[in-house]
């Protein structure tokens, strides 16, 4: 049976017969569920964590806010 793979870019799923493999000269591959990620990536530069409507980019944001409640939670403990 196929696997579903991940996009390399944004996280989400590919479903099997879908989508590009990429590989790199130097052997790393990557694995895109459309061509705006294969652009995004590769042609313009950018980051995943960086670029607002990818999945990775809400889990690092869903993270900091995270840190920052348990953060705010800490200091309120410390001053009692």
């Amino acid at each position: 049976m196929v696997e579903a793979k991940e996009c390399t870019f944004c996280g989400n799923k590919i479903e099997p017969g879908t989508g590009k493999f990429f590989i790199k000269t130097d052997g790393q591959t990557y694995n895109f569920c459309n061509h705006k990620c294969e652009q995004n990536m590769l042609k313009l530069g950018r980051k995943e964590r960086e670029t607002k409507w990818t999945r990775k980019h809400a889990q690092e944001k869903a993270v900091k806010t995270y840190r920052k409640k348990e953060m705010s939670k800490k200091k309120k403990i410390k001053r009692k």
